[in-house]
């Protein structure tokens, strides 16, 4: 193919700062319990995003324009990193524009979803995990990657919780202590056949969908963090985003936790696609 997908500082035209979609490289890795090398994805993800197709098998979401803004400085302490993500997203949302995040551990999904709070008034985030990241701490930390969705429903950001099997005794009791955090376990979407996302009367129409890879099975993402057996396929994952009704406005999203190692593309190759048929999903729904 002659179009490259994402962009490395380009100006004008359609892959310049006028495109719908913005994505921001956060190569942020200080608190991951297992395996390491997330620092390493969004990089991985951009040079595995120049081998796409630019037709999606719908549309062309390279048309609606992409635009990769300069990565973020990660050598600085959590809150100073923190607060560069979410002034950045929060210029692009001024813009009316669709910032996508790639980490970097899942703890950089704090900053664009606060900085979606304060836009619109309200968001909703649709978590796609294997774990549910409602730890209070890891090791004496708060913003840690197993802490980021405690950390957002604490600011009184609804959740949907989709794929989750790995999760601690303290995160099931915080979610039984929290009705509104809503959730499908990849064991009950297997065994009862769920595909479909149950979006409360109340949730937010402006929802912002943080997808962390080892939601899905190890079979589609192995290079990743912990990959957890028992996860999300490919186009299983699509019939949970599908089912969004039309009334919901995905406003952004972010997609974290790929681990690149040197002797296999196939998650980085797979991340891309992830993003970019994201963006054809979104483009679509105008």
């Amino acid at each position: 193919m002659t179009d490259r997908l994402f962009f490395l500082e380009s100006e004008g035209g359609r892959m310049g700062p006028g495109s719908l979609f913005h994505i921001i490289p956060v190569p942020y890795e200080k608190t991951v319990s297992y395996g390491t090398g997330t620092f390493r994805g969004p990089e991985a993800i951009i040079e595995a995003s120049q081998q796409l197709e630019a037709f999606d098998g719908i549309s062309v979401p390279l048309e609606s324009g992409i635009y990769t803004r300069e990565q973020i400085d990660c050598s600085r302490r959590d809150t100073d990193v923190l607060a560069k993500i979410e002034s950045t997203v929060t210029a692009i949302l001024t813009d009316e524009k669709i910032p996508v995040t790639l980490g970097g551990e899942h703890t950089v999904s704090y900053a664009p979803v606060l900085a979606h709070k304060k836009h619109f008034g309200k968001i909703g985030v649709v978590h796609f995990d294997a774990h549910a990241d409602l730890r209070d701490e890891m090791d004496g930390v708060k913003f840690a990657h197993g802490c980021v969705m405690r950390r957002l429903h604490e600011q009184g950001i609804p959740l949907i919780q989709i794929g989750t099997r790995g999760y601690s005794v303290e995160e099931r009791d915080y979610r039984r202590a929290n009705s509104d955090i809503k959730f499908h376990d990849a064991p009950q979407i297997y065994r009862e056949n769920i595909f479909t996302i149950d979006f409360p009367a109340d949730f937010p129409d402006d929802i912002y969908i943080s997808i962390d890879v080892d939601g899905f099975d190890p079979s589609v993402f192995p290079h990743t963090g912990t990959p957890v057996p028992g996860g999300l396929f490919w186009y299983d994952f699509f019939r949970f985003i599908d089912s969004i009704p039309a009334s919901k406005r995905i406003r952004g999203f972010d997609v974290v936790e790929l681990a690149p190692v040197k002797d296999s593309i196939v998650s980085d190759y797979a991340a891309a696609q992830l993003v970019y048929n994201m963006m054809g999903i979104i483009a679509r729904r105008g």
